[in-house]
């Protein structure tokens, strides 16, 4: 029979994907931020769609 050369080793990292938390970014949210600016996408799409439909209607 022949000899199969093959090595079988389990995985290292087993799918688990490591993060360093020692990297900190210059940028930080906190939750409230991206409340508060989502809140201002929401009122300037309505602004905009109440003065788009007045322009529309003048013309």
């Amino acid at each position: 029979m022949a000899r199969s050369n093959k090595v079988n080793l389990p995985s290292s990292g087993a799918g688990i994907t490591r993060y360093f938390e020692d990297y900190k970014s210059k940028i930080e949210f906190n939750p409230g931020h991206i409340i508060v600016l989502a809140v201002i996408v929401v009122l300037l799409v309505m602004i905009l769609h109440i003065f788009g439909l007045q322009i529309i209607n003048v013309i």
